[in-house]
């Protein structure tokens, strides 16, 4: 005879009864709480995604020797890079260049300043090792003008370059948590070639304009600001236009590639440490912070989520899809450059990968290994420039700066 789960309970005695509702009560409250923390932990990656930050420290000064004009910093896999960098500081200076690694331990690295520091210095043990190199434009020793760009959400500063007879520009743009000087180090380059660059502030940025919500939306709306550095360009007599980005503004460059009315002026892109899908990105950070994958997965979604934008404070859902360029591939339509180094660190190279094999009729790809996130310039300049040169002239695009020369 089968007797029903029901019955049973009622034949039970009283003290059963209890003890399997008190279980039932704190298995549910348990999972209760399980679910409440990782909504909380979502929502917390999800915000610092989205949300502009101030730069974070990443090693730590041990000593420095102002007599040999050397600074010893905590080994990380960024320090220990060979070639020229920068650091962010407070105290007495606020950014120093460095030279190349004189000396190691399994903990410091010991490296030549490049920046004099004087006997009088003092700096705060906590500094963020930076690719930037330049900081300020006046360091290019290259005439320049300050310009502003009237995008849509108002005012957006820039610095012009001008170089050659004003035909071909570059339009750098920069990456997520960064300012436009990350570019600086690419001017040298452009101007040698002959081609006018212009470095653009975005929304959001700490330069730029604020929008309504104040967060970025990882290239989704960006690229309309940058779409109206192209239409200034092209009133200051641009007529072919390459646009170049760094990490998220390799995003924003896609984007814009994409989307533009000014397409026709567009001759290419090179994208430095590109992001080509975001989720790719996102599920490899939270994975390198050991963020559990069901907190990732939510966060992802939160950010995707229309109801979920006045807790994510992005003002409004994230176009993953619409961000998957891999996906959009078949829409591409202007030749590509790619600098990336397996060894990123930060923003995997897999999509980069991917870009080629779906579209080998435009896209290139310059694969490097040890340098690190953004820092291709920094490990080999000479490689870097070259890639670079010889991208353009099989476009076409130094050899007519030469015929126009002659």
């Amino acid at each position: 005879m089968v007797v029903s789960r029901r019955a049973a309970m009622r034949g039970a005695s009283p003290a059963l009864v209890a003890g399997v509702k008190g279980a039932l009560t704190v298995l549910s409250v348990a999972l209760a709480g399980t679910l409440a923390l990782l909504a909380a932990g979502s929502v917390r990656m999800a915000r610092k995604v989205v949300t502009p930050a101030g730069r974070v420290p990443d090693t730590r000064i041990l000593s420095l020797d102002t007599a040999a004009q050397t600074i010893t910093l905590s080994r990380t896999s960024d320090t220990e890079l060979p070639g020229r960098y920068g650091l962010f500081t407070t105290g007495t200076a606020d950014y120093v260049k460095l030279g190349s690694v004189l000396s190691e331990s399994e903990t410091s690295v010991t490296r030549k300043l490049l920046t004099h520091v004087g006997t009088d210095a003092r700096l705060a043990p906590d500094a963020a090792f930076s690719g930037w190199y330049f900081d300020r434009p006046e360091q290019l020793h290259l005439p320049f003008t300050s310009e502003l760009i009237g995008a849509t959400v108002g005012p957006c500063p820039a610095w012009l370059f001008p170089a050659g007879d004003g035909d071909v520009w570059v339009i750098q743009v920069h990456g997520r948590g960064t300012t436009r000087a990350e570019c600086l180090r690419a001017v040298p380059l452009f101007h040698s070639l002959g081609i006018t660059s212009l470095v653009v502030s975005y929304r959001n940025d700490g330069e730029a304009p604020r929008s309504r919500a104040g967060a970025y939306t990882l290239g989704a709306t960006e690229w309309r600001d940058v779409d109206a550095a192209v239409g200034f360009a092209r009133r200051r007599g641009a007529r072919r236009i390459i646009v170049m980005g760094w990490s998220m503004g390799g995003a924003i460059a896609l984007q814009l590639s994409l989307n533009s009315a000014h397409t026709d002026a567009i001759a290419g892109l090179i994208l430095e440490s590109p992001v080509v899908d975001w989720r790719i990105v996102l599920e490899y950070q939270a994975r390198a912070q050991r963020v559990p994958s069901a907190v990732s997965g939510l966060a992802i979604e939160a950010l995707k989520s229309e109801w979920a934008s006045p807790l994510t404070r992005t003002g409004g859902g994230i176009p993953f899809d619409r961000l998957d360029v891999v996906a959009r591939a078949a829409e591409l339509r202007h030749p590509i450059l790619i600098l990336h180094s397996d060894d990123d660190g930060f923003v995997p190279s897999d999509a980069s990968h991917d870009l080629v094999v779906a579209r080998p009729d435009l896209v290139e790809l310059e694969v490097f290994d040890v340098a690190r996130h953004t820092k291709l310039w920094n490990y080999d300049q000479a490689r870097w420039s070259d890639s670079i040169r010889s991208w353009l002239d099989a476009r076409g695009v130094t050899s007519a700066l030469a015929g126009a020369e002659d």
